[in-house]
């Protein structure tokens, strides 16, 4: 039984690389999002 837990996988791994307007898109949208708390209540604003 220890032995179906320990086997090792050599599958390969592929490595997902994204575009790089999908990276510039994820960065300016966090740039713009702002979070205010106010009490127990969380406002998000996205600025443009």
């Amino acid at each position: 039984m220890a032995n179906f837990y320990l086997k090792s996988f050599n599958k390969e791994e592929k490595q997902l690389e994204p575009k790089k307007s999908t990276v510039d898109f994820i960065l300016n949208y966090s740039k713009a999002l702002k979070v205010t708390k106010y009490e127990d209540i969380q406002f998000e604003t996205l600025l443009n």
